[in-house]
């Protein structure tokens, strides 16, 4: 009998969205006609001035080691664009540039988190926040919300979600998988109950180029106390349709970001040298490049409110950003299908429509489906799900 694994281990869970993200690529490649409205990346091409940036770092030698926390010129290129964007003031030793966004959340966790504390988060919610809390020895405390609240907490559900073990609050405005987004009032709220009770604040803002209502609020740029408690979180990947780049960045207090720079120090070094240059260029990019990204995307969520407004059952918030909607389903279930998972496995299977079941978010009965995709797509793969839904 071989050694037993680390115990650890089996706190980790595949990611699901992958998953089914793959099985739905493994059906097509067998000659199945699928519709994927799974997919959590944008899918636009990463724009021509990053991809020959990266290939003339390429061809100049640069393809060697960089500093673990990234290059200066990267450092100094995202306290400017924290600035000029979000208000949020920083210096470079406060910024780490890590192997994507995610890299980035698993340093912060494993840097304020001890064993036995407790993350409140919001959900639903990107799975991946359980999973590395409980690798940090940490769990997390949901707190619900609600599709008639838009997915909104409100402040006295954080309120009532605090105990004595209570250590962090994690945010993610635009939400993954809701696209809500948290308005300066609340994150306000949030941002005096964090001091008031010594909490930390991770700030996962990776969409915070998506919006569509009002401008974005980074909640550290609320003053100088609530940034000396808060790691914000961003990237590349959303913003600038490079997610297989691996490009992530958080801007933290000079105590934090060295925590998180040594342990980046003894996981991956640096990121990918030639990557980073093409973040630099990203960061450098005209703003109407990723301006044309997000007006595509308004008004592909505009088409795909309309047509899930003909789906008897469906009861569809408006998101203010991202590039998901999640439909309460309720309606629909308890009958042919017994929750959302059932639902989100017969549309894969029998309408060849691929999407995310809400329960993998901590959301039941509902389902997300991503508008990165082609309107052709959304209007085929709308109109499947209300066949599939309609047929006896």
């Amino acid at each position: 009998m071989a050694p037993a694994l680390a115990s650890r281990t089996g706190l980790l869970k595949p990611s699901p969205t992958l998953a089914i993200t793959a099985k739905a690529k493994a059906l097509k490649a067998s000659g199945r006609d699928i519709i994927a409205l799974a997919a959590g990346e944008p899918d636009f091409n990463t724009p021509e001035a990053v991809c020959q940036a990266a290939e003339d770092a390429i061809r100049k030698g640069f393809t060697k080691y960089t500093p673990t926390v990234g290059i200066p010129e990267l450092r100094q290129a995202v306290c400017d664009k924290a600035l000029r964007e979000n208000g949020l003031r920083a210096e470079p030793s406060q910024v780490v540039v890590s192997c994507g966004a995610k890299q980035s959340l698993f340093n912060a966790l494993m840097s304020v988190i001890e064993p036995g504390d407790e993350v409140l988060v919001p959900a639903p919610f990107w799975a991946t926040y359980e999973d590395q809390v409980a690798v940090a020895g940490g769990t997390v405390r949901r707190i619900a919300t609600t599709s008639d609240s838009g997915f909104l907490p409100s402040i006295e559900q954080f309120k009532e979600a605090l105990g004595p073990k209570t250590r962090a609050i994690v945010l993610n405005s635009p939400n993954n998988p809701t696209g809500a987004v948290y308005p300066r009032s609340l994150l306000k709220e949030i941002a005096a109950l964090a001091i008031r009770h010594d909490l930390w604040i991770i700030a996962d803002d990776i969409y915070e180029r998506l919006v569509y209502n009002e401008p974005h609020q980074s909640i550290a740029a609320l003053g100088s106390e609530v940034a000396d408690r808060t790691i914000t979180i961003m990237g590349c990947s959303k913003s600038y349709a490079m997610t297989g780049w691996r490009i992530g960045y958080a801007i933290a207090p000079k105590r934090v970001a060295e925590a998180m720079g040594a342990l980046q120090d003894q996981v991956t070094s640096n990121p990918t040298s030639f990557a980073q240059v093409g973040a630099l260029a990203a960061l450098r990019l005209d703003p109407s490049v990723v301006e044309a990204m997000r007006c595509e995307f308004l008004e592909r969520r505009d088409l795909v409110l309309d047509l899930l407004q003909g789906i008897e059952g469906f009861k569809t918030p408006v998101p203010g950003g991202a590039f998901y909607v999640m439909p309460n389903v309720e309606a629909c279930l308890g009958g042919r299908f017994a929750d959302d998972m059932a639902l989100a496995e017969h549309l894969l299977e029998h309408a060849g429509v691929a999407i995310i079941p809400g329960s993998i978010f901590g959301g039941p009965g509902h389902i997300r489906l991503s508008y990165a995709a082609s309107r052709d797509d959304l209007r085929e793969g709308i109109a499947r799900i209300a066949r599939a839904l309609n047929a006896p």
